[in-house]
C-alpha cells in the first residue's frame, strides 16, 4: 500500500522542519577549509594579497587600524600599516605607529631575565626572594621559597592572574611597583602545582631585575635588550616624546580608549612599533646571529622555547605548552612553533614564529575585536609559507560554525513562531492559565527562557566576557538568536496545544 501524494508532502514538510536547520548548519560549515595564496606565491604577490584582503577583514570585524610584519629566513621581509590610528580625525595608521603591545611584553621581559642568567647574576632555580632587597611575598599558607625564577617565567609559581584594569593617565599619580606587588603577588596555589597565566609573576620579575642590577627596569631593558636588538622605538612605560605616534585604542564595543599606563611594566608595559617586534622575533631564530641576536646565548634562547608547563586550561585550545615567557606548539611532523598574544583595554596583538625555518609574523591592532582577524591572517600566512596551520587558526572554523549555528537558531525560531501562529489560527492552540495543562513542561520552558534572557542581559553588561573577545562580530546576532529562542519557549508555554475533550 502506497502513501498518497498529500501524505508524502506532509512527510517531507515534517522532515524539513526537523532536519532543515541541521542541513543548513552543515552547508554553512562548508568553506572552513583554508584558502589564500599557496607556497608557490612570491613575497610581492603575497604582500599584494594582504594589501587587498586586510582592509576587507578589518572592515568586516570592526577593526580601525592594524600593522603587520613578515619575517622570512630570520629577517624582516615586509611590513605594512592599514586603517586608522584615530578614525575620529582621519589619522591614518603609519608604519612607525607605536602600539601598546600588552602581553607581548612578557617574552621580551623573559629575555631580560635570561640576560641576567647569562651574566651569572642569577640562576633559574633560585628562589626569587633571595634576590629581592625589601619586598617579601605576602603570607599565604604556601611555601614562598618554592617560588623560583623559572616558575615565575613559566607560569607555575602559584600566583594568580592578577587584577585587570589598573589604568592611569600619563602623568597621573599611581601606586609604586612594590605597593602593587604587596597586594597582587600572593600565592593562591602551591608553587609548581600547575600553570596559571599570571601578570603578577612577570611584574615580580620586573622587581627582580631592578633589585639585582640596581637600575630602573626600563633603562636596563633598553640598554641590554631593546637597543642591541635594533628595537629603536620600543620602551617600557610612557614616553611623552612618542605621544603623537601612539594610536587611539578601541574596546570590544568600538569605543575609543585614550593612552594609559600601568604601575607595573614587566607583564604588559611595553610600547613598540611592528618593526621593533619583528626584530625581536627574528632575534630568536637560529639563523639570526646564531639565535639570540648577539644579546642572549643560543642555549638561552632554546630554554625560552622549551616547554616547562602543560595543562594550560583554556590556552590549551591553541597551545601545547608554555616555556619561559613563550607559548609553544608542536605541530604535525614535529614542527615547533612559538608565539604569544597580548590583550589590553583597547588593544590586541600577536606574534608567531617557526624558529627552525626562520618564518614569523607580527600583528598589532588598536582594537580588542581582533582575534577573528588574526586567525584569518595566520591561516593565509601559514598556507603561503607551506607551514602547518597553527592553533590560533582554529578560531576561524569555530567562528564560521558559530555563525552557522546562529543562522540555524534564527531560522528555527522563525519557523516555530510561524508554526505557533498557524496552530493558533487553526484552533489547535489556545491561551491557557499556567496552572492548567502539562505544568511541568511549561515550567521547564519558562525556566529555560528566563535563563537564556538572563544570560544575554548579563553578557551585555559584563565588563569582560571571554566569548565576546573571540567572536565580537557575532555577539549581537547570538544575543538576538537566544532571545528569539526564549520568546518561542514563552509563547509555547503560554499557548499549549488544545487537548480534545474525551467523550
Amino acid at each position: 500500500m502506497h502513501d498518497s501524494p498529500a501524505e508524502n508532502r506532509s512527510a517531507v514538510r515534517r522532515s524539513l522542519s526537523i532536519r532543515g536547520p541541521f542541513l543548513l548548519l552543515a552547508l554553512l560549515a562548508v568553506g572552513c577549509r583554508p584558502g589564500g595564496p599557496g607556497p608557490e606565491t612570491s613575497l610581492d604577490e603575497f604582500a599584494r594579497h594582504l594589501e587587498s584582503s586586510v582592509p576587507a577583514w578589518m572592515d568586516r570585524y570592526g577593526i580601525p587600524g592594524a600593522s603587520v610584519a613578515l619575517i622570512v629566513d630570520g629577517r624582516t621581509a615586509w611590513a605594512g600599516a592599514f586603517g586608522y590610528a584615530d578614525p575620529r580625525v582621519d589619522r591614518t595608521m603609519e608604519l612607525d605607529a607605536v602600539y601598546r603591545v600588552e602581553s607581548l611584553s612578557k617574552p621580551v621581559t623573559a629575555w631580560g631575565v635570561l640576560r641576567l642568567v647569562d651574566d651569572g647574576l642569577v640562576e633559574l632555580d633560585d628562589p626569587v626572594e633571595d634576590h629581592l632587597s625589601e619586598v617579601r611575598l605576602p603570607s599565604s599558607g604556601f611555601d614562598t621559597r618554592q617560588v623560583t625564577i623559572r616558575r615565575l617565567l613559566s607560569g607555575t609559581a602559584g600566583l594568580p592572574l592578577g587584577t585587570l584594569g589598573m589604568e592611569y593617565a600619563p602623568g597621573e599619580p599611581m601606586p609604586s611597583l612594590e605597593e602593587v606587588l604587596q597586594q597582587e603577588a600572593r600565592l593562591v596555589a602551591p608553587s609548581g602545582s600547575g600553570f596559571v597565566y599570571s601578570n603578577p609573576g612577570f611584574n615580580l620579575l620586573e622587581l627582580l631585575v631592578q633589585d639585582v642590577t640596581g637600575r630602573d627596569f626600563g633603562a636596563y631593558m633598553e640598554e641590554r635588550i631593546l637597543r642591541p636588538l635594533g628595537m629603536v622605538d620600543a620602551g617600557y612605560g610612557w614616553n611623552a616624546s612618542l605621544a603623537g605616534r601612539i594610536p587611539v585604542g578601541h574596546d570590544l564595543a568600538g569605543r575609543t580608549v585614550e593612552p594609559y599606563t600601568y604601575p607595573e611594566r614587566g607583564a604588559g608595559g611595553l610600547v613598540a612599533t611592528v618593526e621593533d617586534m619583528a626584530r625581536f622575533m627574528a632575534a630568536g631564530m637560529p639563523g639570526s646571529s646564531g639565535g639570540g641576536g648577539g644579546v642572549l646565548e643560543p642555549a638561552s634562547v632554546r630554554q625560552l622555547h622549551t616547554v616547562e608547563a602543560t595543562g594550560l586550561g583554556i590556552f590549551g585550545f591553541v597551545a601545547d605548552g608554555y616555556g619561559l615567557g613563550h607559548f609553544v606548539e608542536e605541530l604535525p611532523g614535529g614542527v615547533p612553533a612559538v608565539f604569544h598574544g597580548g590583550q589590553g583595554h583597547g588593544w590586541m596583538t600577536h606574534m608567531h614564529g617557526f624558529p627552525d625555518s626562520g618564518d614569523g609574523i607580527v600583528i598589532l591592532t588598536n582594537s580588542q575585536r581582533s582575534w577573528p582577524f588574526m586567525a584569518r591572517l595566520l591561516g593565509d600566512w601559514t598556507r603561503w609559507r607551506g607551514l602547518p596551520r597553527v592553533g590560533m587558526t582554529r578560531i576561524t572554523p569555530v567562528t564560521r560554525l558559530l555563525g552557522a549555528f546562529i543562522v540555524v537558531l534564527l531560522a528555527g525560531s522563525a519557523w516555530q513562531m510561524l508554526r505557533l501562529a498557524r496552530e493558533l489560527r487553526a484552533g489547535r492552540r489556545r491561551p491557557s492559565p499556567l496552572l492548567s495543562g502539562p505544568r511541568f513542561l511549561r515550567a521547564v520552558q519558562l525556566g529555560v527562557a528566563g535563563a537564556l534572557a538572563g544570560l544575554v542581559v548579563w553578557a551585555a553588561q559584563a565588563e569582560y566576557f571571554f566569548l565576546a573577545s573571540v567572536v565580537p562580530h557575532l555577539m549581537g546576532g547570538l544575543g538576538t538568536a537566544l532571545l528569539l529562542v526564549a520568546l518561542v519557549l514563552v509563547a509555547s508555554a503560554l499557548l499549549p496545544r488544545d487537548r480534545p475533550t474525551a467523550r
